[in-house]
């Protein structure tokens, strides 16, 4: 009797224990998230959740809304920060004082802002004065909407188009120094001025822009809808606009696309303040391809044509704005273009293999994937500064070779693959303009943490911030460093 007594006791005991062991699994492994969902732990907080995970479009509450706090941003944007958490991981840094004839320089207390040096408006260009007048109002609105006290800090804000010294700036090269001269150097992007007003005549603020291209993308919304944009590449600049790293990049645009179908590429004819061959931002969206040159450093209407369900297509990019690091880039030299766009064949995604030869790339499963038919191989200051390529179905932005010899095979391919093409130009859209990135939301919350950042690794000590003179915000704004 005993001994049946023990035997259904152990067989209640080994029931309960695999119980739980089941319950133990459902809970903390069926239920966790993948690495490719939510990232790494150990990344920085603004990259454990992927930016890329399905979700739906966010609601027009949340792009609005002026004062999540600093968990909300991160969980409402991930990856927003990126640019502020690899300048934080590079440490400390003294802020000089540069004087009255350097950028400008600032400090933050008790959640205000008190201008301590300014070049004279006298001294700078229109456009300067309103890029300088719209940063700082930017930083104003972050601050004043912020739920929760910001630190004390003295920042330097560098509103020219080229960044130099330690500042706030509009970008970055995309390839940093691995050491630079000065042990003090910092870059912290900021978001571009035309998040304020932009007096462009065809561009004006991310704000309108957005709301026209939202309006006009809507007539290509629904199945089959896309392919009733304009089957051609569109492309206005000032072909004498290009930067050192590509002195003719827009030149041999203008000549890879002269005479072409596919092609809609025009210099901009100036009369005064307009040019009379202008388009209005948005209606770069009404074609399927829309083709993007950089300027002395970055380009300001990026960050425009990234609203369109188009596909961008570019040489690689030199200059790195505040979120210009969530493109997911597609190599024209992954493609098989030899035959006229008619193959499918592209590499898989992952990073370059530096061990192989330049015509072979490690995919993300492993192993090589097959070389591919193409006129130009990345170089290796190309495949440092973007160091993952990604695969047709998971890029949102395709990368032509520097001098644009292959554009146009790469268009016939996209022309040949519309779904593929399509499922570029959605992804672009569905990420910055869905996800949030481009909102006043977004803007509101970088700021937040570019402020939170910069103040956390400043030194100020010892640079004689303690005796200089101020003036409050709204007091400078009234002349403007007149």
């Amino acid at each position: 009797m005993l001994k049946a007594r023990q035997r259904r006791q152990i067989r209640q005991l080994t029931l309960l224990l695999g119980s739980c062991l089941a319950l133990f699994c459902l809970v903390f492994v069926w239920r966790t998230p993948s690495d490719d969902d939510y990232g790494d732990i150990n990344r920085p907080p603004s990259m454990r959740i992927s930016p890329y995970a399905p979700r739906p479009a966010l609601p027009s509450e949340a792009l609005e809304n002026l004062s999540l706090g600093e968990g909300e941003c991160e969980a409402t944007f991930p990856g927003l920060t990126k640019e502020i958490d690899d300048a934080v991981a590079q440490g400390p840094f003294k802020v000089k004082q540069t004087g009255d004839l350097g950028p400008l320089q600032g400090r933050i207390k008790d959640g205000k802002i008190y201008i301590i040096h300014a070049q004279r408006k006298a001294d700078l260009s229109k456009e300067m004065v309103n890029s300088r007048s719209a940063a700082l109002h930017q930083l104003h609105r972050a601050l004043v909407t912020s739920p929760t006290p910001l630190p004390d800090t003295v920042f330097t804000l560098n509103f020219q188009d080229q960044p130099f010294g330690t500042a706030w700036t509009y970008s970055r090269p995309a390839l940093l120094p691995h050491a630079p001269t000065d042990p003090n150097s910092r870059t912290f992007l900021m978001p571009h001025f035309s998040f304020w007003a932009w007096k462009l005549p065809f561009v004006g603020s991310m704000g309108r822009g957005a709301k026209a291209i939202t309006a006009l993308e809507r007539e290509y919304e629904g199945a089959g809808r896309w392919n009733h944009k304009i089957p051609k590449a569109i492309w206005r600049g000032t072909t004498w606009f290009n930067s050192i790293h590509s002195p003719r990049l827009r030149q041999h645009l203008v000549a890879a696309a002269k005479g072409q179908a596919w092609a809609d590429v025009q210099p901009l004819q100036w009369k005064g303040d307009n040019a009379s061959n202008a388009l209005p931002i948005e209606e770069f969206c009404r074609y399927k391809y829309v083709l993007h040159t950089e300027g002395v450093s970055y380009s300001g209407r990026f960050q425009f044509v990234q609203m369109c369900a188009s596909v961008v297509i570019t040489p690689p990019m030199h200059w790195m704005q505040h979120t210009t690091h969530l493109v997911r880039p597609l190599f024209s030299s992954s493609l098989d273009l030899s035959t006229s766009g008619r193959s499918k064949k592209a590499k898989g995604s992952g990073r370059w293999d530096a061990r192989k030869s330049k015509s072979h790339a490690k995919t993300a499963r492993g192993g090589p994937a097959a070389p591919a038919a193409s006129s130009w191989e990345p170089s290796e200051r190309i495949r440092k500064a973007w160091p993952v390529q990604y695969s047709p179905e998971e890029a949102n932005i395709v990368f032509v070779a520097p001098d644009w010899s292959d554009l146009g095979d790469t268009i016939a391919w996209l022309e040949a693959n519309p779904r593929i093409a399509e499922g570029i130009g959605r992804r672009q859209r569905d990420l910055f303009v869905g996800g949030g990135y481009f909102s006043q939301a977004a803007e509101a919350c970088y700021w937040r943490a570019l402020v939170r950042g910069w103040a956390k690794m400043a030194r100020i000590d010892g640079e004689g911030w303690e005796d200089t003179e101020d003036t409050s915000f709204e007091a400078f704004t009234l002349t403007n460093g007149d």
